[in-house]
């Protein structure tokens, strides 16, 4: 409503109106220009980023009926990488820990409508009329978010979250690609955090009496349970029976489907779109009250067809402890 109908100059005047009101001291305000100007500080990542799509919006309108409309678009739908972020970094910390829902109940599902119509329109056979006008409102879409982020988000998120968020969130972004961007850069900050959870884990799975798992069929290390974990091929996820995201496997790889840190602790339901919450609901649901012992799901990504696999998780007598969700490229078996 804020935007809509709205000139370009009406949309950044009421927008910037809206960060005036929003932000109620100097300070607040130094803080955002501050952290968004921070090299590799994840405000700065998420910025430029955002301005990126800006500019490749404005590339592929101005390419509209012109032999290069088609290249220009597929480019703009790779913001679904920084999209993804949103969805993973953002949108459930802020829910969660701060208590700004409206950013993940409402935002985030206009992200995905968004990137769904892009990935449709990318997809389609031939360039007509009917599919410039979807073009032009699908832009009319992202130009609208890309005002929304740096005007509203991301000054609410330099507003709110703490330095170990935004650490956190540092490390989390090494697991996801660059979004029309060349360079992260580097975070002195965040490496130093890095280095320092990376000595955390080697020192505790060092010590042999903290750091033994005694099973009804043997016992291991930590460290070789830890490897053992990660030398699968699988990417396996696991939630307690309080919907807890508790666990998953890192072997330091790229994943299929990203596991940020600060997700770990919260429950399932805040790491997914609004769109898909019931879905997950309803398998969780089914595994825990015994309907189904697994749920199989078989999707392509990254060019590759993907098992997902959801499998209830019961004890020796049966008892529901939790579920998990393992994830496996089976090209290979194809």
């Amino acid at each position: 409503a804020l935007f809509h109908g709205a000139t370009l100059e009406e949309r950044v005047a009421r927008a910037e109106q809206a960060v005036a009101d929003s932000l109620a001291q100097d300070a607040e305000k130094q803080r955002v220009s501050r952290l968004a100007n921070l090299p590799g500080h994840p405000m700065n990542v998420f910025a430029r980023e955002n301005q990126a799509i800006y500019q490749q919006i404005a590339r592929t309108r101005a390419a509209l009926e012109t032999p290069g409309e088609a290249v220009e678009l597929r480019r703009l739908s790779t913001l679904g990488i920084h999209y993804a972020k949103k969805g993973d970094l953002i949108y459930p910390v802020l829910k969660v820990n701060h208590g700004y829902s409206g950013p993940s109940d409402v935002m985030w599902g206009v992200d995905d409508e968004i990137r769904a119509e892009l990935r449709t329109l990318v997809a389609a056979g031939s360039q007509d009329g009917a599919w410039r006008e979807r073009v032009a409102k699908v832009l009319d879409r992202a130009e609208e978010m890309t005002f929304k982020e740096a005007n509203i988000l991301l000054p609410l998120c330099a507003e709110h979250f703490t330095d170990d968020e935004w650490l956190q969130m540092y490390v989390d972004l090494k697991g996801y690609d660059l979004c029309l961007i060349d360079d992260a850069q580097t975070w002195p900050d965040g490496e130093k955090y890095q280095e320092a959870q990376c000595a955390g884990v080697s020192e505790e799975c060092s010590v042999p009496s903290a750091g033994e798992v005694r099973l009804t069929s043997g016992s291991l290390t930590t460290a070789q349970l830890d490897a053992l974990l990660n030398t699968l091929p699988l990417e396996i996820t696991f939630i307690d029976d309080h919907e807890i995201n508790r666990y998953w496997n890192d072997n330091g790889e790229k994943k299929l489907f990203k596991r940020p840190a600060s997700a770990l602790g919260r429950e399932v339901w805040s790491c997914h779109p609004p769109k898909v919450q019931e879905m997950v609901r309803s398998v969780i649901n089914s595994l825990k009250n015994g309907e189904q012992d697994s749920v199989d799901i078989r999707m392509e990504k990254e060019g590759e067809p993907v098992l997902v696999r959801y499998m209830a998780v019961r004890d020796r007598d049966g008892v529901y402890q939790g579920t998990m969700e393992v994830v496996q490229r089976i090209g290979f078996a194809m």
